[in-house]
């Protein structure tokens, strides 16, 4: 099982993290470790040795399928459920591992830092471009999006990782996150939506 994930997608979240509203030329592809999922509302414990760690709210894709070199205009055929996840991000790790010109993979693979949702047909939704979602963090809404807004399309996106990496049934693709990010600490309580299900809960220890 392999977990993909796309950097810079929503223009907003871009804006605020001091880059442009602009696309860029090829999506952003990073990956995480299996050892980095969580799921079954455990627990998340808290790296404090790591610094700052930061949310980031996103719509994620399960493939259904063997896939290799798909044309975009096949991609829908291979996803079957979406649900929401949590790509925490190492922040202060991350800046300086920028800083220095290093890889940032351990910024947002290490173990914990891709939580998953329960999981929802994708054929209950219209358009897997036209779901809303949101994270409430202790009963308050800290981000909200809709995947209309995404820069590159779930179908963009699974054709451009397939040109690269053999998808295979159970992989993950976590498709970005829209504007709002920010840190979590010890006993915060988090939740997950699609349109107005709940498809995450769990705790900061």
């Amino acid at each position: 099982m392999k977990i993909f994930a796309i950097g810079m997608n929503y223009a907003k979240h871009n804006e605020e993290m001091g880059r442009g509203f602009e696309r860029t030329a090829e999506p952003v592809i990073f990956t995480k470790a299996d050892s980095a999922l969580l799921k079954d509302g455990k627990p998340f414990f808290l790296p404090e040795e790591m610094g700052r760690i930061d949310h980031e709210t996103e719509l994620v894709v399960r493939i259904c399928r063997l896939g290799k070199s798909i044309p975009v205009r096949f991609a829908h055929r291979y996803y079957d459920a979406v649900t929401v996840g949590i790509d925490f991000t190492a922040r202060d790790v991350q800046a300086r591992l920028k800083k220095a010109g290093h890889p940032w993979e351990i910024a947002k693979g290490f173990d914990g830092s891709a939580v998953i949702g329960q999981w929802k047909p994708i054929d209950r939704y219209r358009d897997i471009q036209a779901i809303h979602f949101h994270l409430d963090i202790n009963g308050q809404t800290v981000q909200q999006g809709c995947s209309s807004d995404m820069l590159f399309k779930v179908d963009e996106i699974v054709s451009y990782i397939s040109q690269y990496f053999t998808l295979k049934t159970g992989d993950l693709l976590y498709t970005g996150t829209p504007v709002g990010v920010g840190p979590v600490k010890i006993d915060d309580h988090l939740e997950g939506y699609i349109e107005d299900e709940k498809v995450l809960e769990f705790n900061v220890k």
